[in-house]
């Protein structure tokens, strides 16, 4: 508002450039957390205002095509950048994960210069900013981002610098919104969920954000702790969501105006729940084939909400209302996503630990001391005398294999007990991992029932 939309897009590409290139020179955490947030900084805004600029510039029959051309850079993003960033890693080193963003920074600078800054745009003055619901919301969101991030580790709330962070959390978060509804010039504009048109899609919105997010954190460590893969190989397994993305975008844009956003977010969650249904019943002999398909599905199903959603809830504001309304609705996207990523990787591995503990009593007998002793230290408590007949056949097929690698008599059990400890963990971790996605898919159910209560409105601002 005070500034312009296209020079703050400009500045935010720049200081995402700037960040992008400090963090490529870290010495440090603390160093590259403070980067990492110039960079956050930067890239927050790009999305609402692409989102504002595209909706100012085309009229309301061609937004979903524009948004489906928009969409094909973002959905990629995710897809090719663990690819990319695996093989960096993999092969130069993880500083280039950074600084291969400033050539691109440098070309978005010139074409946006050239064809997107609007150097006519006035500055507005007497526009008083609302520090204190910037800061207010700054400390409440970083605060729970701390505490969902660190609560595993901390046990939670046995933790006082846990409960200390929910407080604070707490409290900054009701100041926000006690300030954000009575300011009048809010810097987060909350009054607008008052309007269900938009605060139904948002909510919706949130959902995906999770599942989104939460895929994206789960399915490399599925790959490279379960499945075994390298970090590069592990980013070529989670293309074809991306692909699928890119592919659909074009086709969503067009099918909105034939057939609407209401039906196409009810069949984007419903195909996104049955999508997760093969990715809860998964094993160790589970290939990166049988997850294809899966990921190629919720790819379609995320082309068909990302078009549809954000169409349906900003036609539903006043022209006025755009800019704030896009940025609301990518905050509770991202701040969906972070709690999302949060939650499911606490359940992720507490519910590792209980299938540890599950998979241990059906291994050694039922002696407390042996189950206990089995998870501590596998090779010192087990012993042929304590497992089944199943087990001692392992060991002893195992035997004969280390054996014939010239393994130690000596060595046998001790190599032998590790490598069953390994199959337990990553047993258990692929259990963990079916809970997970079953729980997403409920997730989806959710949102499912939501989109039936979706309303499609005609906006008039474009005419103005």
């Amino acid at each position: 508002s005070i500034f312009g939309k296209t020079r703050c897009f400009f500045a935010g590409v720049l200081l995402f450039g700037i960040g992008s290139f400090l963090c490529g020179f870290s010495w440090n955490l603390e160093s590259i957390i403070i980067f990492r947030a110039l960079q956050g900084i930067g890239g927050g805004a790009l999305i609402p205002l692409s989102q504002a600029i595209l909706r100012e510039n085309f009229p309301p029959n061609e937004q979903a095509k524009a948004m489906s051309f928009f969409g094909i850079g973002i959905v990629l993003g995710p897809g090719l950048g663990p690819t990319i960033g695996g093989w960096i890693t993999d092969n130069i080193n993880w500083n280039w994960i950074f600084f291969i963003n400033v050539p691109f920074v440098i070309i978005d600078l010139l074409l946006i210069f050239i064809f997107i800054l609007d150097k006519s745009e006035k500055f507005s003055k007497g526009i008083k900013i609302d520090y204190f619901g910037l800061i207010t919301m700054a400390i409440g969101l970083g605060a729970l981002q701390i505490m969902l991030e660190k609560g595993q580790e901390n046990n939670l709330f046995s933790s006082q610098f846990i409960v200390n962070l929910a407080i604070i959390s707490f409290i900054s978060l009701v100041l926000f919104a006690i300030r954000e509804f009575t300011c009048e010039k809010p810097a987060v504009n909350l009054k607008l969920l008052k309007n269900f048109g938009f605060f139904n899609p948002t909510v919706i919105q949130g959902i995906f954000g999770m599942g989104l997010f939460a895929g994206l954190f789960l399915l490399p460590i599925l790959f490279q702790e379960s499945l075994g893969y390298s970090a590069t190989e592990a980013g070529i397994a989670m293309i074809p969501r991306s692909i699928s993305m890119a592919m659909f975008m074009p086709i969503a844009g067009r099918l909105y105006n034939r057939i609407g956003g209401k039906k196409m977010v009810m069949f984007a969650a419903a195909l996104t729940s049955l999508s997760l249904v093969p990715l809860s019943f998964m094993s160790l002999n589970t290939s990166a084939w049988d997850l294809f398909w899966p990921q190629f599905v919720q790819g379609i199903a995320f082309a068909f909400i990302f078009v549809s959603l954000s169409t349906i809830a900003l036609m539903a504001l006043e022209r006025k209302d755009i800019v704030s309304g896009a940025g609301l609705f990518n905050l509770v996207r991202v701040l969906c996503g972070s709690i999302g990523t949060a939650v499911f990787a606490t359940q992720l591995e507490n519910n590792q630990i209980i299938n540890r503990a599950y998979l241990t009593e059906h291994i050694v007998t039922n002696s407390p001391y042996t189950v206990q002793g089995f998870m501590t230290n596998p090779a010192t408590i087990l012993s042929p005398l304590t497992t089944s007949p199943a087990i001692s056949k392992f060991f002893a097929g195992i035997n004969q294999v280390l054996m014939i690698q010239g393994a130690s008599a000596a060595d046998l059990n001790n190599k032998a007990y590790a490598m069953l400890s390994n199959f337990v963990d990553r047993q258990a971790l692929i259990m963990s991992f079916n809970h997970v996605f079953f729980e997403l898919c409920l997730l989806f159910c959710v949102a499912f029932v939501l989109s039936l209560f979706l309303v499609e409105r005609k906006s008039s601002w474009h005419k103005e």
